[in-house]
């Protein structure tokens, strides 16, 4: 799994009104972690005791520094330690240094060099059989993800240099520039552009898995969330909406047509 994304994370400032949201948007179920000493949930896909993302309530020092709620991507790497030296020889910040979750595995946070937060991650596997995973595409799983980079050619270059990601094809859009794919020998990850001037700064973006696109949005906004952009069809048939929760965190929907 090295290089690919294996967790997403929640910072909000209402995590219970982020929770409802959430699982009511996405079908997901909402349970604590146990994890002494910190409030932190997990949510999963009902029927699945597999995980597939987190949440937690951003800390006072983000608070105090106008950190907005937001979602953050972790990607699976040998050495965490290694991977964090590597990132900041090559022009990234350490926004947290490498650091163990007991049991579970050794992260670190850092500000590539264009500006977007990414997590850093090596994981400890667990003793035993594995719990099934739900198959690709899946109804509330993490279908795609997106970087609004500040240069999405120097980007593009970064990641394929730490991560071995290819270029799998780039797309004109017009005034937007250049959309590249990026991903494996065999397989799409995502996609990164640079990003619109009124985009605050340079973030990572990640979509949701949903059946039905339109129903979806409409959970969306009698949650008292908003939808800044679709739905709308992407090259290949797909069909997106971008969305803003109601604690301010931006995160996208995808409905596969394929």
């Amino acid at each position: 799994m090295q290089g690919q994304f294996i967790w997403y994370e929640l910072l909000t400032t209402d995590t219970r009104a982020a929770s409802d949201f959430y699982c009511s948007v996405a079908g997901w179920q909402a349970k604590d972690s146990g994890m002494p000493g910190i409030d932190y949930t997990l949510f999963n896909v009902p029927g699945l005791e597999m995980g597939l993302a987190g949440m937690m309530a951003l800390t006072d020092e983000m608070c105090e520094e106008n950190v907005p709620p937001h979602w953050l991507g972790y990607i699976d790497v040998e050495d965490v330690d290694a991977k964090t030296e590597e990132f900041v020889k090559k022009g990234s910040t350490t926004l947290m240094p490498p650091h163990d979750i007991p049991g579970i595995g050794r992260f670190s946070v850092m500000r590539d060099p264009e500006g977007a937060a990414i997590c850093l991650m090596t994981t400890i596997m667990p003793e035993g059989p594995m719990p099934p995973c739900p198959e690709p595409g899946a109804p509330g799983t993490f279908g795609w993800r997106e970087l609004y980079a500040g240069d999405g050619a120097k980007a593009m270059a970064f990641y394929g240099e730490m991560f071995g990601w290819k270029e799998r094809s780039a797309h004109d859009v017009g005034p937007m520039g250049t959309y590249y794919i990026f991903g494996s020998d065999d397989e799409d990850i995502g996609g990164m552009i640079t990003r619109p001037p009124q985009m605050p700064q340079p973030a990572w973006a990640f979509y949701i898995n949903v059946d039905a696109i339109e129903a979806a949005v409409e959970r969306v906004r009698s949650g008292g969330g908003q939808v800044v952009n679709g739905p709308m069809a992407v090259p290949g048939g797909d069909m997106i909406a971008q969305c803003v929760d109601p604690q301010g965190a931006f995160f996208a929907l995808v409905e596969h047509k394929s």
